[in-house]
């Protein structure tokens, strides 16, 4: 997937996860968020699914709802559907 929008989303979910590795690992977390979303791309997933899967712990990782509402505006309602299908919670700190 290779448009603007998918391209916004990845550099999102970048700025997002900057300084988040993967638990107990030195690895970042974007390639838990990366891997996910080519799992998404390689089953025949949509853009906004694609998007969903870059962007789908930020709420639960990154802010709650601030970041939702940043996701619905940057991305459109069915995006921030799909994450909330994928949010465990949006309280912060994470309990």
């Amino acid at each position: 997937m290779s448009t603007e929008r998918f391209g916004a989303a990845l550099l999102y979910a970048l700025h997002l996860h900057a300084h988040q590795k993967r638990k107990g690992t030195p690895v970042p977390y974007i390639s838990h968020l990366l891997a996910v979303t080519a799992l998404v791309l390689e089953d025949g997933g949509s853009e906004d699914e694609a998007i969903a899967a870059l962007l789908h712990d930020a709420i639960e990782d990154q802010g709650g709802e601030p970041i939702r509402q940043e996701i619905r505006r940057r991305f459109g309602d069915k995006v921030v559907e799909i994450v909330n299908g994928c949010t465990d919670t949006d309280q912060t700190p994470k309990p």
